[in-house]
């Protein structure tokens, strides 16, 4: 195979994929100034602009459809059904399906919806989306500033209670756990606080997508009680792992899984992020996006953008590249 043809056909590929799942996000003249960004060699085993058009073509997108479908799930499989499950078992097993619905909406009224991170990030934004696919009332979805009431006397003495104290669990809604930091970090002072006033009140973080590694984090660092995600993406989703799943089976292509990594590394050094991050966030290595939002964790190459790189995707950041440093 001669580097034209494999590069038209991976050129194919990508299009058909932006137009049939990635929403359009990637058309020809962005494509074209995003491989200006690589060098290119008559040699395709050492090209970069051909390796960086096979890790494009692998790249996951999941766009509205997709996202709206997935906030379905969280909502059937990780509330509704453990719910009922658990009013069936505390009565006797029931089938009575009256009470079995009189008790659920109790439960449901003792239970508060909540995005994973300030107002302005992105499980925050799933929330809109969650609401309208699982018809539920806006009573159930409040901000953390709404969990805890935080007193001061005239000695300035601080008292903590629970703005609703007939509430019984709080769930986080998040779209992505890459390895679990933000949730670690977030929950440190908040769920301890509700936990020492009330240490029966369920505190609940499920996700869209989550690492293995990032979900066994939280569970272990953390004091929420049930960690869990509808997509566990396991090791073979790190782009340059031993097991890597993007780079099976290309024996017989023109295609190096240590040139690809070399260059990705080597281009995250000149946007300036530290070593752990020139692969994404604590070398996250995803190739995954949204059509909300890049994940930090997904390939710098993908999503990075300053005046001497031009995205491919683009990623709304909340920190500044100091963070990465």
């Amino acid at each position: 195979m001669n580097q034209l043809d494999f590069k038209d056909e991976l050129r194919l590929k990508i299009s058909k994929l932006s137009q049939n799942v990635w929403e359009n996000k990637v058309k020809g003249e962005s494509l074209e100034r995003w491989l200006e960004n690589f060098s290119n060699s008559e040699d395709i085993s050492s090209c970069e602009t051909s390796h960086a058009l096979f890790m494009l073509s692998n790249f996951m997108f999941f766009g509205v459809k997709e996202i709206r479908e997935l906030l379905k799930s969280i909502y059937r499989d990780k509330v509704k059904i453990p719910l009922i499950r658990d009013i069936r078992l505390s009565n006797g097993r029931t089938k009575n399906s009256v009470l079995i619905e009189d008790l659920f909406k109790n439960e449901l009224g003792a239970t508060r919806f909540l995005g994973m991170g300030n107002p302005s990030e992105s499980g925050n934004h799933l929330l809109y989306f969650f609401r309208q696919e699982n018809q539920l009332p806006k009573e159930l979805f409040i901000h953390t500033h709404e969990i805890l009431s935080i007193n001061r006397d005239k000695n300035n003495f601080k008292t903590i209670a629970l703005k609703n104290e007939n509430i019984r669990r709080y769930i986080f809604i998040d779209d992505v756990c890459g390895s679990g930091t933000q949730a670690t970090e977030y929950s440190e002072d908040l769920i301890k606080e509700i936990k020492d006033i009330n240490q029966d009140i369920e505190v609940c973080y499920f996700t869209l997508f989550a690492t293995s590694k990032g979900l066994q984090n939280i569970r272990d660092n953390t004091l929420f009680d049930n960690v869990d995600c509808i997509f566990e993406l396991d090791d073979s989703f790190r782009c340059f792992s031993e097991n890597s799943r993007y780079f099976k089976g290309v024996d017989e292509l023109p295609i190096s899984k240590e040139f690809a990594e070399s260059f990705c590394r080597k281009y995250g050094h000149k946007m300036l992020f530290s070593e752990e991050h020139q692969l994404g966030y604590k070398n996250g290595q995803m190739l995954m996006g949204f059509s909300h939002n890049i994940p930090d964790n997904t390939l710098p190459i993908i999503w990075s953008e300053d005046q001497n790189w031009v995205p491919i995707m683009k990623r709304y950041s909340k920190l500044s590249s100091s963070f990465y440093e």
